[in-house]
């Protein structure tokens, strides 16, 4: 049926309705807008998720990315994510916190596409800036926030103490 997806009892229109519905709201929320079960909205979201999986080339058309590492579960497993700074949705994601998780992105993004990166913020770790470096040479790398704040407090508190109490009063250190 032209109308519907494969497998459901819903139409396609009312399917893609949920789904970005689902995406600013819990499934409880949209099924109660809806009329229907928070189970339904969970079918709805795998099928409009799998039929929209292959259509879109999330990165296509990046400029300006972020690259950071986030760490899940326990004992020491990350995800290498990388974000479109221009949209802020997450366009790569791999396993591993590693050199080869960044080259894997790269290899992906491919050589033209990465030439046409502008901006890439990481923080300060040599496993992402070499392979930034190697693949991106002429993009502007710029430091987190979090990670550039955290090294000046350090630098700030190595430094208070051969100020002397007299100093750090006077400016407030």
């Amino acid at each position: 049926m032209p109308w519907a997806r494969h497998n459901s009892r819903f139409t396609a229109a009312f399917e893609d309705t949920a789904a970005w519905l689902a995406a600013h709201a819990s499934a409880s929320t949209v099924a109660e807008l809806l009329r229907t079960t928070w189970r339904a909205v969970s079918g709805i979201i795998g099928r409009v998720v799998a039929d929209r999986a292959g259509t879109v080339d999330r990165l296509a058309g990046l400029t300006q990315i972020g690259i950071d590492e986030i760490a899940y579960r326990k004992g020491h497993r990350y995800l290498v994510i990388v974000v479109d700074h221009d949209s802020g949705r997450i366009v790569w994601s791999g396993e591993g916190r590693r050199k080869q998780t960044v080259e894997a992105f790269f290899a992906a993004l491919g050589p033209q596409r990465a030439a046409a990166l502008t901006h890439v913020s990481a923080d300060g770790a040599d496993w992402i800036g070499d392979v930034v470096a190697a693949h991106a040479p002429h993009a502007l790398r710029c430091l987190d926030a979090f990670h550039a704040v955290g090294w000046v407090t350090d630098a700030l508190d190595a430094r208070v103490p051969q100020l002397g109490v007299d100093t750090v009063r006077e400016y407030g250190l």
